[in-house]
């Protein structure tokens, strides 16, 4: 069994979300609602702290009754949960096993696998795992029972279990097994060494990364809404659900990620120009996220 949060919607229709899936217009979203009352990156899906929590990011919610507008909520078997007035969901059940199956590999951190996902080739070459299915893919994972399925390319399904690999455009794969706490979001230790914990304050248009003993680092602009959405968010996420919250009015692909790539590289200049690892803000796959050590912290007040 995998973890993960099954949720009714209006039509009756039920869906399966998993660690790290966004709920908005955007089409990238692994539940996508029509609505203009929706925004394209209303809210996302995390595990942590033992559980799944509903994570407001450019749009709240409200639970049950209670018509307060929330950004952050346990989800729990039975809630009613409202992104808009025209827009609800229901919990139908939460599966939290004790342990899960994952996916490790060529750019990827060990994986929890969704009941369908797809290895998917993105900008750049490299490749990605997606919770659900998609066409286009390079391979496709799928449970059956309390089995997994494989299918590279077009070639015929084939069992696999934990221990075992497989290869997708010459990169090699293997299902590995994860426990709850592995599953959950957590602080990843970087390499090169022991480094002075980091304090990053975010105001949106502006933000402070603070250092016992050395000078506070502000950054402005286009790279504080970077960092500011990544605080947020507070889960790897794609790239382009950051960068439409930076850009909001860029409608055009390429020129968005035009923009993406250069102030991702400043960001990362600027962070190593002044002593700080330029991997806090990391990108792995189309998969950016803030990298925090232990003893880092994040404040989020924009």
């Amino acid at each position: 069994m995998y973890p993960c949060v099954l949720v009714r919607v209006g039509d009756g229709a039920i869906h399966t979300l998993g660690p790290g899936d966004l709920i908005g217009r955007n089409p990238n979203a692994a539940l996508i609602f029509d609505d203009a009352s929706v925004s394209e990156a209303h809210a996302l899906v995390s595990l942590r702290e033992g559980g799944f929590r509903l994570l407001g990011l450019r749009g709240a919610f409200s639970v049950g009754d209670d018509p307060t507008p929330q950004k952050d909520c346990a989800l729990e078997r039975g809630m009613i949960l409202r992104l808009s007035k025209e827009v609800e969901i229901t919990v139908h059940e939460v599966r939290l096993p004790d342990q899960s199956v994952g996916l490790a590999g060529p750019g990827l951190m060990h994986q929890v696998l969704a009941s369908v996902g797809s290895l998917v080739e993105v900008p750049g070459g490299q490749i990605q795992y997606v919770n659900r299915f998609r066409a286009e893919a390079l391979a496709h994972i799928w449970s059956l029972g309390d089995q997994w399925q494989l299918r590279v390319g077009d070639g015929e399904p084939t069992e696999i279990g934990v221990g075992q690999g497989f290869t997708v455009a010459g990169r090699r794969y293997r299902m590995v097994p994860i426990g709850r706490a592995g599953a959950a979001h957590r602080a990843t230790q970087l390499e090169g060494g022991v480094e002075e914990p980091l304090k990053v304050v975010a105001h949106y248009d502006s933000v402070r990364i603070e250092r016992k003993t050395q000078p506070t680092i502000v950054l402005t602009h286009t790279a504080a809404r970077i960092v500011s959405e990544l605080v947020q968010i507070g889960e790897p996420c794609h790239w382009e659900i950051v960068a439409r919250e930076v850009w909001p009015k860029e409608q055009e692909p390429s020129v968005l990620r035009g923009r993406w790539d250069v102030s991702l590289r400043r960001l990362r200049r600027r962070l190593s120009a002044v002593g700080i690892r330029p991997d806090l803000v990391s990108i792995d796959a189309g998969t950016i996220r803030l990298a925090l050590n232990s003893g880092d912290q994040v404040e989020d007040h924009s």
